[in-house]
């Protein structure tokens, strides 16, 4: 990859940096959504989305971010009481989604940095059989770089004729093997702007005929965001409403280079991106104290970001504020967790050797924190 000369600086954990041939391919004059031009375009794509998802059903195309296919899951798949598993913000996003949406909702809660588990998700189906008929779930939690087990989530949920399973894969999918079919999910959905790389404006689903069945059940299943139609459009390689038809030839080039890549080697590098984080931060641990860690618990870390935690003496937004000025930028820690750590998303298009660059200078950064010693530009201005 050459890369142009601001190209590797991003790592936000979403939106993520977007390769300049993606960008490129955007340029393309408009054509009609309704016309074969369009048709042959959306059947181009399938094959590669249903990789991303390993599924052999339709992949939706939606032209809205993935929090529309969240609330598509709750509207569509719910008709009685959500139970929604929350280990982040994110998670506690589907809850807040559902109390908007008029669902009951009780919420299962992980502290921060630790997963939902299929056991606790078990005792409570146990003792109240018959209360949900929908549990939530995300698999990457982003704001805590905690990957859930959705696998045996799932596996948990399948005990219940009449409980669903819906998964926010936003910053799973692309990043690390998604099972769909395998695991036996009722509905699960991304968004372009992570792990694909793309600009953001798209958000993908699946989802299971299960899903599909409990959608006939539910008119007011609202109108944009109707899983039926979704699915209906989607086999005749059609979108329900006007689309975004320029990030759709984004995502035809994105396809096409994950593709040359090669799936299996896409995610040997992420995983290879997060082995190294974790590595860095073991270096940081040995060279500056015992107060640098990981967030997100051994065997539950997300190949796509991951939160460092930090000393009280050194601030999370201050670290992010003094690498800006250095011309990279990260994340601090999300919510309450905004000063405790830094977040760093080591996903999409981004190599090993550009995230050796990123950690020289974080580290960089936080040996001059630690001395008293950084002034960023932006301080450096008000003096």
């Amino acid at each position: 990859m050459s890369p142009s000369h601001d190209f590797g600086r991003f790592f936000l954990p979403g939106p993520t940096e977007v390769h300049p041939e993606v960008l490129a391919a955007m340029q393309r004059p408009v054509i009609g959504h309704r016309g074969p031009e369009m048709r042959e375009l959306l059947e181009r794509l399938e094959p590669g989305l249903q990789e991303l998802f390993g599924t052999e059903r339709p992949v939706y195309l939606s032209t809205s971010s993935a929090t529309g296919l969240m609330e598509t899951a709750i509207m569509n798949l719910s008709a009685t009481r959500v139970l929604a598993l929350v280990c982040g913000a994110f998670g506690d996003r589907f809850r807040a989604i559902a109390e908007r949406c008029g669902r009951p909702v009780d919420v299962i809660r992980a502290d921060p940095g630790e997963p939902n588990t299929a056991r606790r998700l078990e005792l409570a189906l146990a003792d109240d059989p018959g209360r949900w008929d929908l549990v939530t779930v995300v698999h990457s939690e982003t704001s805590t770089g905690v990957l859930n087990p959705v696998a045996e989530i799932a596996e948990a949920v399948r005990r219940y004729d009449d409980v669903l399973l819906a998964v926010d894969g936003v910053t799973s999918v692309g990043g690390t093997p998604i099972r769909f079919d395998d695991w036996d999910v009722d509905f699960l959905l991304t968004g372009s702007q992570k792990a694909i790389a793309l600009p953001p404006g798209l958000a993908f689903g699946v989802a299971s005929d299960r899903a599909l069945q409990r959608a006939t059940q539910i008119p007011a299943r609202s109108f944009y965001f109707d899983l039926l139609a979704f699915d209906r459009r989607a086999r005749e390689y059609q979108t329900t409403n006007t689309p975004a038809v320029s990030l759709f030839y984004a995502l035809d080039r994105q396809l096409h280079r994950i593709a040359t890549e090669g799936l299996g080697s896409r995610f040997d590098r992420h995983a290879s991106m997060a082995a190294r984080t974790v590595e860095w931060v073991d270096e940081l641990r040995a060279n500056l104290g015992s107060e640098f860690g990981i967030l997100a618990l051994p065997g539950f870390r997300s190949p796509t970001v991951t939160a460092v935690t930090l000393p009280e003496s050194i601030s999370g937004t201050r670290v992010v504020a003094s690498v800006k000025s250095r011309g990279f930028t990260i994340a601090p820690g999300y919510g309450e967790l905004k000063d405790r750590c830094i977040r760093i998303g080591h996903m999409g298009d981004h190599t090993i050797e550009e995230l050796e660059v990123l950690l020289a200078v974080i580290g960089e950064v936080i040996g001059e924190l630690a001395s008293g010693d950084v002034v960023s530009m932006e301080e450096g201005a008000l003096r």
